[in-house]
């Protein structure tokens, strides 16, 4: 029996993830690591744990994968995929020079500005399909530039998080065109490096790696890391491929007419288009999928499992006890305070803008609140409203789609949030869509592992392997009863950051001590 790997670099942890040749999941393993917010807006990591996450992983895995089979793993081939947009800055001796600025970091504003203005609105969104924002990876070249200029006298190369891994592992310098396309420096339309983009911001093109298609081979396990990761010299390495774009190959979405939510730290609502697509006000991302030829609209809550799970840490101190004592998961009893109040949590709305947002506003300055509070108001009411908010930010992202004609009759849904049964029947009433699970729900790593087997042969297309691995089992239908309250409460949701703009930028200057 054949295996391939899919490696995952999270925000929050590396997983290895074991597939058979028959698309089988034989073994996983998640080793986690701590998320860095040195300054408010900042978020980092250090590369270094990354490796040794992904090391670990790896070897649990594959340790894992021998005492399941009992016998010899052969891996045939690694697919990479991992957290978009972050900048890895290497010297010439391809020593990292600082902490990477991840893909929810917000200090880039100025930055993002300024690109916007020396290469014009208009130009900008037609070289690269995408607005300036300040999660992209561009713009942390420039802020690294302005404000750490000896650390960026020593660049010699600028990666994204699982290409450093590919780096570590492989010793080459390559990446692929999903991820590429969240840069702000690569062509979507012609799947290359812009020329034109890199000389408007003075980036030099040495510094960027060589791009290839997502499940094409690009690099080889060499004999030092062989070693370190107890896999065979040699082995090939896929391109990969950016995190929702791996995913949504695990998910299926590989062509025209479907869409996927995502339900991570994030939320991710992403739709497969055949030829290159674009909104013509940025306010959706345009990239290329990890299908060879193909493209993929997407649109970004910054913070949805993510404002979450800063409930249950901020509030929900007893149910995490009570869950602990009951052998659940404290998000099984938020659920079920949730669904004791009925829909709308009786007036109480929640903007889920913990770490600024993404689409449709672009706003770094945008936060969080509860509206409509009152005596009649309990934490019950609360976790409901967080779920709520939560999924009307997607909304946003999904009526965008319907507004330049991609929308679809069903909606794929994945990730950790997507597990609860209480958060899928909510989106399918929200969304006034149907929408559904597949049997496998690994996520990036699963698609990682697809793209790795279609790059060695196991499947002659990334469209046939999906073909032959991924099937629906469940899937929840509208409530139109529930949908007729939430169209009324989404109403009330969707001017609110535009009415509270004022007070976020106000609210930012005085937190950070610019207030005038």
């Amino acid at each position: 029996m054949k295996y391939v790997l899919g490696i995952d670099i999270g925000t929050t942890g590396a997983k290895a993830l074991l597939v058979s040749e028959t698309g089988n999941i034989t073994a996983s393993a998640t080793v986690n690591y701590p998320l860095l917010t040195p300054r408010p807006k900042w978020t980092e990591q250090a590369p270094l744990i990354w490796w040794e996450a992904t090391v670990s992983a790896i070897r649990t895995c594959l340790e894992k994968g021998r005492s399941v089979t009992n016998s010899k793993i052969e891996v045939v081939a690694i697919g990479l995929t991992g957290q978009m947009h972050g900048s890895v800055f290497l010297d010439n001796h391809g020593k990292v020079l600082r902490p990477a600025i991840l893909w929810n970091d917000q200090r880039t504003e100025s930055q993002c500005r300024e690109i916007t203005e020396t290469v014009g609105f208009n130009k900008l969104i037609e070289l690269t399909f995408n607005r300036a924002l300040t999660g992209f990876t561009a713009p942390k070249i420039l802020w690294l530039r302005q404000n750490e200029p000896e650390i960026y006298a020593r660049v010699s190369n600028v990666l994204l998080p699982k290409d450093y891994i590919r780096y570590r592992m492989t010793g080459a310098f390559a990446t692929e065109v999903s991820d590429a396309s969240g840069t702000l420096l690569f062509n979507v339309a012609d799947r290359r490096w812009s020329e034109e983009m890199l000389k408007a911001l003075d980036i030099p093109r040495g510094w960027l790696p060589d791009c290839f298609e997502s499940p094409e081979i690009n690099s080889y396990i060499s004999k030092e890391s062989s070693k370190t990761l107890g896999l065979i010299k040699g082995t090939p390495v896929v391109g990969g491929g950016g995190d929702q774009a791996a995913g949504a190959v695990g998910n299926g979405i590989v062509r025209e007419g479907l869409a996927s939510c995502v339900i991570g730290t994030s939320g991710v609502i992403f739709w497969h288009v055949d030829k290159p697509a674009f909104d013509p006000l940025g306010r959706l991302h345009s990239f290329c999928h990890a299908v060879p030829g193909k493209w993929h609209l997407m649109g970004v809550t910054l913070s949805a499992g993510g404002a979450l799970r800063w409930f249950r840490d901020a509030l929900c101190h007893d149910e995490i006890r009570e869950a602990k004592l009951k052998g659940m998961s404290p998000y099984e009893i938020i659920d079920q305070k949730a669904a004791s109040v009925p829909a709308g949590s009786e007036g109480l709305v929640f903007l889920p803008y913990l770490a600024g947002e993404r689409t449709p506003y672009a706003d770094a300055n945008a936060r969080g609140a509860f509206l409509g509070l009152s005596l009649r108001h309990t934490k019950a009411h609360m976790a409901r409203a967080v779920l709520e908010g939560v999924t009307m930010s997607l909304k946003d992202c999904l009526e965008l789609g319907r507004e330049l004609g991609v929308s679809t009759t069903k909606i794929y849904l994945s990730g950790g949030g997507a597990k609860s049964v209480y958060w899928q029947q909510l989106a399918a009433d929200i969304f006034e869509t149907e929408v559904v699970r597949i049997g496998v729900d690994e996520g990036p790593a699963y698609g990682a592992s697809i793209l790795a087997a279609v790059g060695v042969g196991l499947f002659k297309s990334v469209e046939e392997a999906c073909a032959n691995l991924i099937h629906t089992v469940d899937s929840k239908s509208p409530d139109s009863t529930k949908s007729q309250i939430y169209r009324y409460l989404y109403a009330l949701y969707q001017p609110l950051p535009r009415t509270l703009k004022d007070f976020f930028d106000r609210d930012a200057a005085f937190v950070e001590g610019t207030l005038k």
